[in-house]
This record gives structure tokens, sequence and C-alpha cells, in this order.
């Protein structure tokens, strides 16, 4: 029996995104084709087989701690990039200003896939999708600096619709305007899911 079902649900490529250097700045530089390798995009700031922890995993480590990196990309929708950039007040918003990774459209709700759900290439590339990205301050800094004034309101528009994190499972390379097929866990959702979370 599989474990993973791919599913009718397919997305294109629309933008891909190399952050050089995380101290200089979170933008990242467009590309129009990128390698994945085991740690990510080849040379990425956010890529490496592992990471030190950081403020959102203290409740499991200390901060600095060395675990695996399944934060090595940044996936957002463009249907939900669209959503808020509309309720920022910007008729659109560049993804370079969130460090995005890929922007893909075509799969409805993205942030909300389920962890574990593989997005394939055709080249056979294949990343897992870790979990919700959740917003934070970052971006803001580099919207606020194109956009005066508007920097604030990226957290609260980005609520729910931040995308997801990824890594690599299957090296290959990905370009703009390939088609990713969306392979979901065959299970169903936890029971416990609402006491664990009152825990």
């Amino acid at each position: 029996m599989q474990a993973l079902k791919p599913t009718d649900f397919r997305a294109v490529i629309k933008w891909i995104g190399y952050v050089p250097d995380r101290e200089a700045g979170l933008c990242s530089v467009p590309l129009e084709r990128a390698m994945l390798e085991f740690g990510g995009i080849a040379g990425e700031a956010h890529g490496g087989v592992t990471r030190p922890s950081d403020s959102r995993v203290l409740l499991q480590h200390p901060r600095d701690t060395e675990i695996a990196n399944v934060r090595q990309l940044s996936v957002l929708s463009a249907e939900e990039l669209s959503l808020i950039a509309g309720e920022m007040g910007l008729e659109a918003l560049d993804p370079a200003y969130l460090g995005a990774s890929l922007i893909i459209e075509g799969i409805p709700d993205l942030t909300f896939v389920p962890p574990s759900s593989r997005l394939q290439a055709p080249s056979g590339a294949t990343l897992v999708v870790d979990m919700e990205n959740r917003p934070c301050t970052l971006p803001a800094r580099e919207i606020e600096a194109a956009h005066e004034g508007y920097g604030k309101a990226f957290k609260p528009a980005a609520k729910n619709r931040r995308g997801v994190t990824a890594w690599v499972e299957r090296v290959g390379e990905i370009a703009l305007g390939d088609e990713l097929v969306l392979h979901v866990p065959d299970q169903p959702a936890w029971p416990h899911l609402g006491r664990a979370r009152g825990a």
C-alpha cells in the first residue's frame, strides 16, 4: 500500500529566488532555473543539511543546537501572495522581499497543505513540505524600504497565507514554467489534534 498519493493538483513554478547572504538582507535574487541538492538550492543562504535551532523550536531544543534543516526552501503560492498584497493595500508584492525560494500557482490553500506532502518536478526533483511558514517581521523591513509605510501591514496580512517550508528529498533541476505534482500522505487527520493544541 502506498503511503503517498499523487493528486490531480498541479502547480506551475512562476518564480525562483536565491538569497545570497542573510547577513546582508533577506531579499532573494530571481533565477530562471536552480539545481536542488540535498541541502537545498546550491549555495543559497537558507541551505544546508543541518542548521542551528532558533526561536521556532525552543520548546524542543536549546538555541543553536545543530538540527536537521527542514527549512531549506520557502514556498509560497501566487494566489496567496496576491491576497497578502491586496490586504496590505499594494497592487503587487515582490516575492524577493519575502526571501522566497519558489512562487507556485495552481494549488489552493497552499499554506494548509498537509505536512509531509511532496511537490515533484518533471526532472524528478522532489520537495517535502515541512509545515506552515508562520509570518515574521523580517520581510517587513524589506517591504518598508521599498514601500514606506507598508512594512508593518505585512505580518497580519500574511497570517495563514505565508506558504510552507520544504526540504529536498530527491535532487534535480527546477525551472520557471515547470509543473509540480502534489502528492499527499494517505492517512486520516489525527483525531486528538484539538487536545494537543491545548497542551
